[in-house]
């Protein structure tokens, strides 16, 4: 019994090995420009961090809980999309007002062939966004953020050494 139980950990650790094979992982913050037409280069470094053969298909929202949009690969939007699916009943009022939400100020962007996209002016202004910008990876996202709201969100380095404990200090010893 205990060697099916180590053959079903092999395959469900390939399996998730798989699907972050597939998942982009962007690190890094950026500052970028909005053209007149509103809109923005995807700097090299994150296209380098997609996975190979991902397509230049994006989605944006506004984030739920900053002033700020994210954006996510297509293939980490349907992620996220699944992960809402399993838990949302849309013949519930509250889930569905919660969907309601949820997508609404949502877009659905393409990279042109200068690796451009056009975010739609409302969902700049809802972010406050003008001109100046940082895209910054988030794992499986990119925020975009006016540059100086950017500026602002830091904590101070023991408040983060703190919060650090508390979400991870306790997680010792977990299997991978």
């Amino acid at each position: 019994m205990e060697q099916c139980g180590a053959k079903w950990r092999f395959f469900i650790s390939l399996a998730f090995y798989f699907l972050k094979k597939n998942m982009a992982t962007f690190i890094g913050d950026y500052e970028v420009k909005v053209d007149a037409k509103g809109r923005i280069i995807l700097p090299v470094a994150f296209k380098k961090q997609m996975p190979s053969g991902a397509p230049d298909h994006f989605v944006v929202r506004k984030d739920i809980f900053e002033n700020c949009l994210v954006l996510y690969s297509i293939d980490d939007w349907n992620r996220q999309i699944e992960k809402i699916r399993s838990r949302i009943n849309p013949y519930n009022r509250e889930h569905n007002r919660f969907l309601r939400n949820f997508f609404k100020g949502t877009a659905d962007l393409s990279l042109d062939n200068n690796n451009r996209f056009l975010i739609p002016k409302r969902l700049l202004e809802l972010a406050g966004i003008e001109r100046d910008v940082v895209m910054a990876g988030q794992d499986g996202r990119i925020e975009i953020w006016a540059a100086g709201a950017y500026d602002k969100i830091d904590m101070p380095s023991d408040d983060f050494a703190d919060l650090a404990e508390k979400l991870l200090g306790n997680k010792l010893n977990d299997p991978e």
